[in-house]
């Protein structure tokens, strides 16, 4: 897979010029993100890092059942600190099973998941904060 660095400039650059901490882009089964801050994420192909900056590009690796975050808040992957996991990469679930929980005005939220499936990837860690819509989970 060539790499667009013209592309990933140009999303960098519309990070600051719309005061943004967090873009994505997708065409086909290219995905690019870049976000504020000098952390790595890891990329289910490969993961780079601009000054500053970081982007991401993946490929079908994140295709999936994707367990999606009902709101806006922090996640939490266990029922309260020190506890257990609700899941972990490999578990078995079933549809209507917590997964995490999303924490929003101190309104603790339960997501469950919206199909049986084997946890393939979780996406978020502990402490988190997710927008609405966010894929937390993905399935196989």
């Amino acid at each position: 897979m060539k790499i667009d660095k013209k592309l990933i400039k140009e999303l960098v650059e519309n990070l600051d010029e719309f005061k943004l901490t967090e873009l994505e882009y997708q065409d086909g089964d290219k995905r690019i993100k870049v976000s504020k801050g000098g952390k790595i994420v890891e990329g289910s192909k490969s993961s780079s890092v601009i000054p500053s900056n970081k982007a991401v590009l993946s490929s079908n690796e994140d295709e999936g059942i994707r367990v999606k975050s009902p709101i806006i808040g922090t996640a939490y992957l266990a029922p309260e600190p020190g506890a257990k996991k609700f899941i972990q990469v490999g578990d078995k679930i079933k549809k209507g099973q917590t997964v995490m929980i999303v924490e929003a005005m101190k309104t603790m939220n339960h997501v469950a998941s919206t199909n049986d499936g084997v946890v393939k990837k979780i996406l978020v860690n502990d402490g988190q904060p997710v927008e609405f819509g966010q894929t937390l989970v993905l399935l196989k």
